[in-house]
């Protein structure tokens, strides 16, 4: 097979390496632009996962690579003069020019032509004269851009600017330095490469980047000098941390990160490969990593499939799950330092646990097997800040408002569509009585509808009638008596999106008959196939803000603990809120300010008459998923409003609000805006914040209260799946809580694990000799 491979850097020349030991006959030329001793950066970083299959792959190159090794296990945490260790982590870096040698006399050995200083010709003609032509040329790659059609490439860049050096300080850990500087927030991110230097990478949003270094770059100077002048002020901003080193630069220029997707890896007989198919935030080291990796899976699927285009189809069948995986969590690590800023109000403690899981792949029970010393002083940190005795931080008890609850799980709402008439029945007195029993803080109802006409569907129950608010009664009654959880109803109209079929009969399809008109603030259809409804006039503004109020003075006499007004997900007041669905030209639509009239009018009227002791909260939906929509930035402001108005929490959801939307899913996917809301507006007001959003562990949950990025977790789903979840978690915890009396002979600690799912996957390194917490790199280590 002639296989013509473009770029000669890690992926293309271990790629190469690969194919000619696995097909001794192929005819493999690489093709790179650069000279053999250029290189381009300082050093690249190994999880212990890549460096097995390297190893397993080509000994010698492995073997080769190992000579050059440094390995360590810590990461210090630099902030507010205080350093943070966090042991049990696990790197192995080298110098990227030294891997490049080994790679090219590797290549040399096996009688491979690789041709430097040398311009692959035109990608198509390249193609016609192969059987093979492996794209690894980079982030700029000239092959994807010339068949951009087939690949359909998208490069998103951020707002943070970072500048990649190196320095002869030689780094004994992994470090994250937060310098505040009279020009903003800045991070560093340090480690070492080998026995002579280590990387310095120095990384800003792009605000602070124009104050500081702006002004440098306006002066007129060429490139180089401009870099250069840049560099004289680094080493004065961080005089401190090279304490007479020196910083080095190697074609070091200011950037942009650009996180590159391709829908399509692959045109006919042609193959991306690394970063020309994929980029990941350098903030968790995946670059290099990555690259050997797809090198590894696609030589090993040309060696196995009959064909070409197996082998290709293969190959991206194969990666593409793992390459998504590392880019989410890369992008939740790049937002993370983006918006660096709105966490350095957090005590040293809680900003190096919220720095280290940061990407959701590192999670607090992964530091306890990490090192549990690190992680119990974590515990005691926040028990402390809190006055209470040490247990996982889910456990630890919480304030909404008045309302005092001993854990900080609530049962999230969930449409059941079982009511009669409006009436919750056996079902929702079960349902939401289990619940209770299963040890949550608080139990929600589904939403709760304030007319006959405001229900989704005909099995959504109200409370707007005597009958429906004795049958509520009884399930508060139940609750209160039979159970230590409090209960919070969630009150809502349903706008446009009522007048449809259960849930199981088709989402949002509307009913084959008796159908009911529906209302919305303009008269717009939820989709083709929905009504379109009314467009409300004030005078009917006025009506239904009477009808929240008439029913939250219901739910006060049947005595709920908590009221939660929704204005999430699309219905009545969520429509008010979102420019998608609220076209009104009068002083209820427009301007941000005008969308928001009419929700706070209602939420005003319900907390003229809600008790004054127990809470009014709001769930929003922090975005909508779709271009012209809200966002986070509108999120924050609507939290803000509620909050000046008395909300004493936010639930943070997102979407739902129109049909196209375009969400992205994935674990505690919605959890960010939380964050962000929580760290900007619920620290401000002493508004308390609620994460929910496809989160499912007591691990996820534990991480995200003790980091910060939320007050309380409301999980769904879960609790349908194990209505006693809470409970099972405090015992795989081995947390002492009260069960109920009835079901104490179960109270034992699980034999089998973990009750919530698989163990979280760990990516511990124990290799090197380092099998301590807290091993640190030394030169002399080096082999």
């Amino acid at each position: 097979m002639r296989i013509s491979v473009v770029g000669g850097g890690p992926a293309g020349l271990y790629f190469a390496v690969l194919a000619k030991q696995l097909g001794p006959d192929h005819e493999i030329t690489v093709w790179e632009r650069n000279a053999p001793d250029d290189t381009f950066g300082f050093g690249v970083v190994f999880s212990d996962e890549t460096l097995g299959g390297i190893e397993h792959a080509d000994s010698a190159v492995h073997e080769a690579m190992s000579r050059e090794f440094a390995r360590w296990d810590d990461i210090d945490v630099h902030y507010r003069g205080t350093v943070s260790t966090s042991g049990g982590h696990g790197f192995a870096a080298m110098s990227r020019k030294r891997l490049l040698a080994i790679l090219q006399q590797r290549c040399r050995e096996m009688g491979i032509d690789v041709r430097f200083r040398s311009v692959a010709p035109d990608p198509a003609e390249l193609a016609a004269s192969s059987d093979l032509v492996v794209a690894a040329d980079g982030v700029n790659s000239a092959v994807r851009t010339a068949f951009a059609d087939s690949f359909r490439p998208s490069v998103e860049t951020r707002q943070c600017r970072y500048l990649w050096l190196g320095t002869d300080l030689v780094f004994d850990a992994f470090k994250f330095y937060v310098l505040e500087t009279p020009h903003g927030i800045m991070q560093v991110h340090g480690y070492p490469y080998g026995r002579d230097g280590s990387t310095f990478i120095l990384e800003m949003h792009d605000d602070v980047w124009q104050r500081a270094f702006g002004p440098i770059a306006a002066t007129g100077l060429g490139p180089g000098e401009s870099d250069e002048k840049s560099i004289e002020l680094i080493r004065e901003l961080c005089g401190d941390i090279f304490d007479g080193h020196q910083l080095l630069a190697n074609n070091s220029k200011w950037a942009t990160f650009g996180t590159v997707r391709c829908e399509s890896w692959v045109h006919d007989n042609v193959v991306l490969l690394g970063d020309a198919a994929h980029t990941a935030h350098f903030s968790i080291g995946s670059g290099t990593k990555l690259a050997m990796e797809d090198a590894l899976a696609l030589a090993a699927c040309l060696h196995e499939q009959p064909s070409v285009p197996e082998a290709l189809a293969a190959y991206e069948e194969e990666r593409r799950p793992v390459v998504a995986s590392t880019q989410r969590a890369a992008q939740a690590s790049l937002e993370w330092f983006e918006n660096l800023a709105q966490y350095t109000h957090q005590e040293p403690e809680q900003f190096a646990f919220n720095l280290l899981t940061r990407s959701r792949r590192v999670t607090y029970d992964n530091l306890k097997l990490r090192d549990k010393e690190f992680a119990a002083s974590l515990d005691q940190w926040f028990a402390d800040s809190l006055g209470t005795s040490v247990a996982p931080p889910m456990f630890q008890p919480v304030r909404i408002g008045s309302l005092e609850l001993p854990n900080r799980i609530i049962v999230s709402p969930m449409d059941m569509y079982s009511a009669v008439d409006g009436v919750p029945g056996e079902f929702h007195l079960v349902h939401l009585g289990s619940k209770a029993l299963g040890g949550a803080g608080i139990v929600m109802t589904e939403m709760i509808c304030v007319s006959a006409e405001g229900r989704i569907t005909p099995g959504c129950p109200g409370l707007y009638t005597s009958g429906q608010e004795a049958a509520w009664q009884r399930i508060v009654e139940f609750v209160h008596r039979e159970t230590p959880a409090k209960i919070g109803l969630q009150l809502g109209h349903s706008g446009r999106k009522g007048s449809t079929k259960l849930m199981w009969e088709g989402i949002d399809d509307p009913l084959p008959e008796g159908n009911w008109e529906v209302c919305a603030p303009s008269a717009l259809p939820y989709s083709p196939n929905n009504q379109t409804p009314r467009e409300l006039s004030v005078a009917e503004l006025g009506e239904i803000r009477d009808q929240f109020v008439s029913a939250a003075e219901a739910a006060a006499r049947a005595g709920f603990d908590l009221l939660e007004l929704h204005c999430a997900h699309g219905y009545l007041l969520s429509s008010f809120l979102s420019p998608l669905t609220n076209h009104r030209t009068d002083s209820y639509g427009g301007s941000p300010e005008n969308r928001l009239r009419f929700p706070l009018e209602v939420f005003d009227a319900i907390r003229a008459v809600w008790p004054a002791d127990r809470p009014l909260t709001v769930r929003i939906s922090a975005t909508d998923w779709f271009e012209g929509g809200n966002d986070a930035d509108e999120a924050v402001a609507i939290a803000q409003a509620f909050a000046e108005h008395g909300a004493a929490a936010i639930d943070v959801s997102t979407g739902q609000v129109v049909s196209e939307e375009k969400p992205k899913f994935g674990r505690s996917y919605q959890t960010p805006y939380a964050d962000r809301i929580r760290n900007e507006v619920g620290r401000r007001y002493g508004t308390a914040v609620i994460a929910v959003g496809a989160i499912s562990s007591y691990d996820d949950v534990n991480s995200l209260i003790l980091a910060g990025r939320a007050d309380l977790c409301a999980l769904g789903r879960t609790h349908l799946f194990n209505p006693q979840w809470t409970l099972h978690a405090a015992a795989a915890q081995e947390y002492p809580v009260a069960w109920p009396k009835q079901w104490a002979a179960g109270k034992r600690p699980p034999q089998t694990g973990r009750t919530d799912g698989p163990e979280p996957r760990l990516d511990l390194v124990r290799t090197g000799g380092h099998q301590t917490a807290h091993a640190r790199w030394r030169p002399e280590d080096a082999r």
